[in-house]
């Protein structure tokens, strides 16, 4: 099996056991192509935790859970030390930010020095603990899940824990077409036996699909669609009146990093071997929504980040 059969069964997989959420799966395995963090945004009952925990039993690795709650300490995401009396010394014990998938369930519930613990991680990809420093896997990644409408017991996420996550996906209902088909996938997984899961893909796989999609080819005319989409979010007046007044400040360069390994990834899984305009406008609201902050005009015109990217994306012609 190649790298791109593997991320095909993984695709598949995935799809039927996540219904109607065919671009939220897309983007999943963008990320995972990437080597990007992912912020999954969506009421609750979408399915954030279920697609997640999915992508998890698909692939070999360790898959850890954390359930964010306002009480939750540094030490219960990155581990501590533990005094052996036997031995006369102390011991790291690992926490489960020590995985290949970590799935940060509620991550906006926790406060300040946790997310600080976990944005070493995501950042430097190592844990600080008592002044020793540990690395954490090679195959590592942060799924993190927020609920937009519950705000009692919450701690926004600072924005250089936002600038971190590679994409920002917004999990919206399944289309009303898709709902019986969740019913009766539901009531089969809890009354009939356990459907027997496919083969899990093998790290190896995984990490040469990710040595391919560097190879994607990407030319000088779409670096410069890239760059001028992130300008376009930092000076919006060159693009109109109405970005100029809805956006109050642009994204950071890390924005047209994220547009090139993002758009890398969406040419490979589409079987290209080098990226065009369609696939930079295919990531650029899961790569720039979360980077740019909106006026308090656009608020009030109950405009969203999804909306002033798709804006955006129409006023700045791609060459």
């Amino acid at each position: 099996m190649n790298p791109q059969e593997a991320f095909q069964r993984i695709a598949a997989a995935m799809n039927a056991a996540i219904i109607g959420q065919e671009s939220v799966v897309e983007r999943l395995l963008i990320a995972f192509l990437a080597d990007g963090h992912v912020l999954v945004e969506g009421l609750p009952g979408v399915a954030k935790t279920r697609s997640i925990k999915t992508l998890g039993r698909l692939v070999e690795s360790r898959f850890s859970r954390i359930q964010f709650t306002p009480d939750l300490l540094p030490s219960d995401v990155t581990g501590s030390e533990i005094y052996r009396e036997q031995k006369g010394a102390f011991d790291f014990l690992p926490g489960p930010i020590f995985a290949n998938l970590v799935l940060a369930d509620e991550i906006n519930r926790a406060p300040a020095k946790v997310q600080a613990a976990l944005l070493e991680a995501m950042e430097e990809r190592q844990v600080t603990v008592a002044g020793k420093t540990y690395p954490l896997p090679g195959l590592f990644l942060v799924l993190a899940t927020q609920n937009p409408i519950e705000q009692e017991g919450t701690y926004p996420l600072p924005e250089a824990q936002m600038d971190r996550f590679l994409l920002y996906i917004h999990m919206p209902y399944p289309p009303p077409e898709n709902e019986a088909a969740i019913l009766r996938l539901v009531r089969g997984e809890k009354s009939g036996a356990p459907a027997e899961p496919p083969p899990k893909v093998a790290q190896e796989l995984i990490f040469a699909a990710r040595k391919e999609v560097n190879s994607v080819h990407v030319a000088e005319a779409a670096e410069r669609y890239m760059v001028d989409l992130v300008i376009g979010t930092r000076e919006p007046e060159r693009h109109g009146g109405d970005l100029a007044r809805w956006i109050r400040l642009g994204a950071s360069p890390r924005a047209t990093l994220a547009l090139d390994a993002a758009s890398r990834a969406h040419a490979w899984l589409h079987g290209q071997d080098f990226v065009s305009p369609d696939d930079i406008r295919a990531v650029a609201p899961a790569c720039l929504a979360h980077r740019v902050h909106l006026s308090y005009e656009a608020e009030a015109a109950g405009k969203t980040r999804n909306d002033v990217i798709r804006t955006l994306l129409a006023q700045v012609a791609s060459v």
